[in-house]
């Protein structure tokens, strides 16, 4: 297995592509538009290079690893001798299941299909081929390069021979891959994005602000980064999108999304790649506090 193709070019998709390439990996990065593989690739070249002056890796396994990627704006072309695709688009299921339904007519008959969503049901995806036991999950943290973690779920008709190549891949990838099984927002998200919510709960009923918030998580419970920048990190619109997969999967309303986080998300605050969300991500302003009311 040494050719995979890679769908989508953000964030996820830049990151898993630089990893397989870094581990001598023949990467097809396929996306809709050449401005985002153009953007991919430079963002990928710019973590090289942070790479490079750490002192992980050399200036020859940064031009290595980028001369192991091609681009392709058409699908067809791009997973034409792929062993495996890794999809990594945006998390909305209608444009997932778009997106295994032509994977299912592209690829060879033996190519693996995998999904890094964070949420959305492995089973619901392999439905839509004629290949469900070849169908998995490829959960990757992000930053990808740097997140030792990988999800593997397993949909109903996943084979055990199917999850037994991705694990071993993983661990190829110098991850530590962990099984899970295929209900909504998987392990991590499913204890995650709820305390994020609660975070953002926390906030819109005035008990504190989003430094203090952020602040009492970081000293008081070690994490090394507060629950409302991480939101900003994520993407306020995958956090949504999250609960609510969630939420219609269990019919719980613990998983209901905070009125805030709704709000925010349809004014197009994203957080870090909209330029602002809990924090400013501007030039000017290094992620300071936005300065504007956000209790009821």
């Amino acid at each position: 297995m040494k050719n995979v193709a890679v769908i989508g070019a953000g964030t996820m998709g830049n990151g898993i592509a630089h990893t397989f390439a870094q581990f001598d990996y023949k990467v097809q990065l396929i996306d809709v538009s050449q401005a985002a593989l153009d953007r991919g690739i430079a963002t990928i070249g710019k973590n090289l290079d942070r790479m490079v002056a750490k002192e992980r890796i050399t200036e020859s396994e940064k031009t290595k690893t980028l001369s192991n990627i091609t681009t392709y704006t058409n699908m067809e072309e791009g997973v034409e001798y792929a062993s495996l695709v890794v999809e990594a688009a945006t998390e909305n299921l209608d444009l997932k299941l778009k997106i295994f339904r032509d994977l299912d007519k592209f690829c060879p008959d033996d190519t693996i299909l995998a999904s890094n969503t964070s949420s959305i049901s492995i089973t619901k995806i392999a439905s839509v081929t004629s290949r469900p036991e070849m169908v998995i999950g490829m959960h990757f943290m992000n930053p990808v390069p740097l997140m030792k973690l990988v999800e593997i779920i397993k949909g109903y008709n996943t084979s055990a021979e199917t999850y037994k190549v991705v694990e071993d891949l993983s661990k190829k990838l110098n991850k530590v891959p962990v099984e899970v099984n295929d209900y909504p927002g998987f392990v991590a998200n499913r204890i995650l994005i709820p305390m994020i919510n609660e975070a953002i709960e926390t906030l819109y009923n005035g008990v504190a602000g989003v430094e203090e918030i952020d602040t009492v998580m970081k000293l008081g419970m070690a994490h090394p980064m507060g629950p409302l920048q991480l939101a900003d990190f994520i993407g306020l619109d995958v956090c949504l999108s999250i609960l609510e997969v969630m939420y219609d999967g269990f019919k719980n309303p613990k998983y209901a999304p905070c009125p805030l986080l709704v709000n925010m998300v349809m004014a197009g605050k994203h957080g870090v790649k909209s330029g602002e969300g809990f924090y400013d991500y501007s030039e000017n302003r290094k992620a300071e506090v936005v300065s504007k009311e956000f209790r009821k």
